[in-house]
């Protein structure tokens, strides 16, 4: 299985970082490296804000079926490698495989679902009183989860 640990995905293509530094990614439960991973820099933030701000224009015009159809699809191709996310999970924090499969990985295989069913259902525009409100899309946005459960972010 070809990996990517040491490169990241920016502007749909897997790239090498700006400044390369890698960072050991420790099993607490062997408290053995089992991967090495890129830690990215500003210059490596800074191009996949510019790829994001330059995608969003043309996603932002997108319409909700093409966003289902988007979603539908990334949750396909997460369901196709549920077990290797609970492994990985596992791995990374020292987790029980059994409990990396049925709470780690469940748990983002359950927001993409909610996320699908949320979409089916949302309104992107209403009346109140006699105001429209129309909700749209904004701008780009970085986020930084915790590391003790990675995939319920």
């Amino acid at each position: 299985m070809t990996t990517h640990h040491l490169q990241f995905f920016i502007d749909g293509a897997w790239v090498e970082p700006v400044k390369p530094a890698t960072l050991d990614v420790i099993d607490p439960s062997t408290e053995e490296p089992f991967t090495r991973i890129s830690v990215g820099s500003g210059a490596d933030v800074d191009r996949a804000v510019a790829a994001a701000k330059a995608a969003f224009p043309a996603f932002a015009a997108t319409s909700r079926q093409e966003r289902l159809v988007l979603l539908r699809r990334i949750l396909e191709i997460y369901n196709e490698h549920y077990e290797d996310i609970a492994q990985a999970v596992s791995h990374e924090m020292g987790a029980p495989i059994t409990w990396a499969r049925e709470a780690q990985a469940w748990a983002g295989q359950a927001h993409l679902e909610a996320t699908i069913k949320g979409l089916e259902d949302f309104a992107f525009s209403e009346m109140r009183g006699e105001t429209l409100i129309v909700r749209e899309p904004i701008g780009v946005c970085a986020l930084i989860t915790p590391w003790n459960w990675p995939l319920n972010q």
